[in-house]
């Protein structure tokens, strides 16, 4: 994060809020070297971001929840503003709130678990704390995915039903379809082409087979969503 931020010649200090997408190591693993030069941050996410989570392989668990207690960030600036339903956090900015799970081909990731603070298992981790956000530009919605843990599909259709089916002109981020079979995959692509997204920046989860794909099928409509790309909206 700081090193990318300094080759953009961007100010970390000046950052007046943190949205985050889901509770998992790789997404909020820089949080402390944010606040400590931000000297206090409001920080968006779902109540359930710490949430202790693994990845298990032939029986190893490897930890995937937020290294840092809740406790240690608020004690270096974090203030946290957690909710379940979809909030605008600025004029024209939104965070989706937790999404419902009802396409049947995006069932999560098998090898992903969750522990609840009672010590029930979840297997696999329902990842109820991914969340999106939504910036309404004018040329139409823009969708700026975390890891899509919910499902691509899922949350197209909750943010069309949720904002009264305003176009969606663009998604950007990680759309976990790197995990996806082909069935799922091939139904994400007709989605995009039943809501008509004009562009579709994908990163991080996708991989670069899924990429390629989508370059393939989309043309023009695709690009990558590398750190530093601008999209004009």
């Amino acid at each position: 994060m700081v090193p990318n931020a300094r080759q953009l010649g961007k100010d970390l200090g000046a950052v007046k809020a943190l949205l985050i997408s889901h509770g998992h190591y790789d997404h909020t693993g820089g949080l402390p070297h944010l606040l400590e030069g931000c000297k206090g941050l409001d920080i968006y996410g779902h109540p359930g971001i710490f949430m202790s989570r693994y990845w298990e392989i032939e029986g190893q668990r490897r930890y995937l929840g937020i290294p840092y207690k809740r406790d240690y960030l608020e004690s270096i600036g974090a203030r946290f503003h957690l909710s379940r339903e979809l909030v605008e956090i600025g004029p024209g900015v939104y965070l989706t709130g937790e999404i419902p799970r009802q396409n049947i081909l995006e069932k999560g990731d098998s090898q992903q678990l969750a522990v609840t603070p009672t010590g029930e298992i979840l297997r696999p981790d329902p990842v109820v704390d991914d969340l999106s956000m939504v910036v309404d530009s004018p040329k139409g919605l823009v969708l700026v995915l975390g890891c899509a843990h919910a499902g691509v599909i899922n949350i197209i259709e909750y943010v069309s039903e949720k904002f009264g089916g305003k176009q969606i002109h663009a998604i950007v981020g990680g759309t976990h379809l790197g995990f996806a079979g082909d069935k799922q995959f091939e139904e994400t692509l007709k989605v995009f082409d039943r809501f008509k997204i004009e562009k579709i920046g994908v990163s991080h989860c996708t991989g670069l087979p899924r990429a390629a794909q989508l370059n393939a099928r989309l043309g023009e409509r695709f690009f990558f969503a590398n750190v530093g790309t601008v999209l004009e909206a």
